[in-house]
């Protein structure tokens, strides 16, 4: 059996119990046991008091802030940003299970699918061709040469498949005719171009060194091309096509993700070249935006992947800019930050080329500064100190930055720097610290989760704009049905019998029709395996956050049925209300005859109403 004709069942089943939940988040998150409980800050959403849980018992994970939940395949969804097949085909070929369905999404092969896969062989075939003519044609001499003089070596080389495209106008367009490509697909994946006259298509790329873009599982997706000799533009990236797209593509991804799961670190570069040279100086874990400014999306994709960044920008003022520019961007996304400082004019290949890895390495990489030092750095290149209105102006841009510090320790530090530096009183600028604090303080929101005022230890009273939302009596009810339900099938048989799917919760419904259809295939009560089987992000999180509930309560005979007869009798409240809203309308229209009619219809609904509630007792 498959799970809607893709995926066959005994995969995903395979799959889910080979991997055990806690051990798998935990690659992500820092848990700690609470009872039978694992806990952790959530890596979906920004928060200071934990609120994600994970159930070993259940193989579930369920946050109470943001409300995410489900199984081990859906939190690998959820953090590297995968589709349902790709997490169980990235997980099975983890495991070393054969992966032996049609397609990465698991159903039959669709034009679309066939056409990315013809395009990602095409670029699979011309890194190889281009790599043979760096390395073994007249033509390649020169770009190897000009990269041999870069500081790489022939095993670099190899290692990130650099290759060149020469100046032929077709070789890769004959090259890939021979090979039965269809050309016009070939110019929408971004490798050809369509000559002006339409008679045919031309390389996109010529007398270029070329550097492979892979896509985060290692698929060539893309191409970067730097210029020999003069010319314009000095580098080209592949166009936005159905594989690439730069907002959203980091370079060296792919390779530098297992050290980056180990250190929980990321090294974030301007460019491959920065990129290429630190890996040979040791830095693993480096990756790069493909000539585009750092976008939200690059920073989402980073915050999946680690916990701190270290931003490695040229050291001229473009750099230094650009930098200052990605702090709060990384910031926001819920990584911690800090800044390697290069030389004025220097950026990352530069310095290991002329002063070498080691120093590169002990100069740069291991004595990063903060946010707040660089921000002062940066702060200190935009005025003239020599002049007392440019001491004066940094000074007070100074304190702004050092206010904004959650650390009394931390600004005492930098204060005193300042202090010290300037010859100004210590007092003075602590006095200037405060006031701007103050100003901060009454323009920050309570707490790191607004929405969720108890997701944070120092907001742990109730709103005084209101008291709680309290949950209607029929909602406890059926949650409560639902948590044992999914535990007991002779419970899940017994309410399907009396109640079916009459829930008056829409996703309360629709877990219970998914549930029968589960039992009703023979399986054993199994959460983890019955949310595998719901495909649907909303659903899951309502299945795990009604399994995390407390399930301390008593449940017997007496006790479903009261539940069942809460769900029961709330349609039949909603049509007297309705109906009462009919009868004050024929009564201001004065149609006095339909009103009585109305009036009469409700006291045999009412009447209804108490005779099933007396049949309870």
């Amino acid at each position: 059996m498959t799970y809607g004709n893709k995926i066959p069942e005994e995969v995903i089943d395979a799959v889910r119990k080979h991997y055990d939940i806690v051990e798998t988040v935990g690659k992500y998150v820092h848990l700690t046991k609470h009872g039978k409980y694992m806990k952790g800050l959530c890596p979906f959403h920004s928060e200071k008091t934990p609120s994600f849980t994970v159930t070993p018992e259940l193989q579930i994970y369920h946050c109470y802030g943001c409300g995410k939940g489900g199984n081990v395949i859906r939190f690998v969804e959820e953090m590297e940003g995968y589709s349902f097949p790709e997490a169980v085909r990235v997980l099975a070929s983890d495991a070393g299970m054969p992966v032996t369905w049609a397609t990465p999404d698991g159903g039959k092969s669709t034009p679309h699918d066939a056409d990315r896969a013809k395009i990602i062989e095409a670029h699979e075939l011309t890194i190889k061709l281009y790599h043979h003519v760096l390395n073994n044609t007249k033509q390649g001499q020169t770009a190897k040469q000009y990269l041999r003089e870069r500081g790489l070596s022939d095993k670099l080389i190899d290692h990130f498949m650099i290759g060149y495209a020469p100046e032929e106008w077709d070789l890769l367009a004959r090259f890939l005719t021979n090979r039965g490509f269809d050309l016009a697909l070939m110019e929408k994946g971004g490798l050809l171009s369509a000559k002006s006259d339409g008679s045919g298509y031309v390389d996109r790329f010529r007398n270029r060194i070329m550097f492979p873009i892979w896509d985060r599982d290692g698929k060539a997706t893309a191409f970067a091309g730097r210029i020999i000799g003069e010319g314009q533009p000095k580098y080209l990236n592949t166009s936005e096509t159905m594989l690439f797209t730069k907002s959203r593509t980091l370079y060296n991804l792919h390779y530098a993700r297992p050290a980056i799961r180990k250190s929980k670190q990321v090294v974030l570069f301007e460019g491959y070249m920065d990129v290429i040279k630190s890996w040979s100086a040791g830095v693993k874990n480096g990756i790069a935006t493909m000539g585009t400014a750092l976008t939200d999306e690059h920073c989402a994709i980073l915050k999946r992947q680690a916990e701190e960044v270290i931003v490695c920008y040229d050291g001229d003022d473009a750099g230094q800019a650009a930098a200052f520019k990605s702090i709060p961007m990384l910031e926001s996304a819920g990584l911690k930050v800090s800044v390697a400082m290069l030389p004025k004019g220097k950026d990352p290949d530069d310095y290991i080329s002329e002063y070498g890895p080691e120093a590169f390495l002990r100069e740069t990489m291991d004595q990063p500064v903060s946010v707040t030092k660089f921000k002062l750095i940066y702060s200190r290149k935009n005025h003239i100190l020599l002049k007392e209105e440019g001491r004066k102006n940094y000074l007070l841009e100074a304190v702004q930055i050092v206010a904004e510090l959650d650390s009394s320790t931390e600004r005492e530090v930098y204060l005193k720097e300042i202090s010290r530096e300037f010859d100004i009183s210590l007092d003075a600028l602590k006095q200037d610290c405060h006031q701007i604090r103050q100003e901060l303080q009454k323009k920050k929101p309570q707490g790191d989760n607004n929405d969720n005022s108890w997701n944070n230890g120092r907001n742990e009273k109730p709103r005084k704009s209101g008291p709680p939302t309290l949950m209607p009596a029929y909602t406890h009810a059926e949650r409560r049905l639902l948590h044992v339900m999914m535990r007991d099938r002779e419970v899940a048989q017994a309410v399907h019998e009396r109640l079916g799917d009459a829930f008056n919760v829409e996703d309360h419904a629709a877990l219970a029709a998914y549930l029968y259809a589960y039992f009703a295939q023979g399986y054993d009560p199994d959460v983890s395996r019955f949310i595998a089987t719901l495909h649907d992000d909303r659903l899951e999180r309502a299945a795990a956050s009604i399994l995390m509930m407390d399930g301390d309560f008593p449940f017997d005979d007496t006790t479903m049925d009261a539940y069942i007869q809460d769900i029961i009798k709330v349609p039949q409240y909603r049509d007297i209300e309705r109906k009462k809203e009919e009868m004050v309308r024929a009564e201001r229209t004065g149609d006095f005859l339909a009103a009585a009619q109305i009036a009469s219809e409700i006291i045999t609904l009412e009447r209804q109403l108490k005779g099933r509630q007396e049949d309870r007792f």
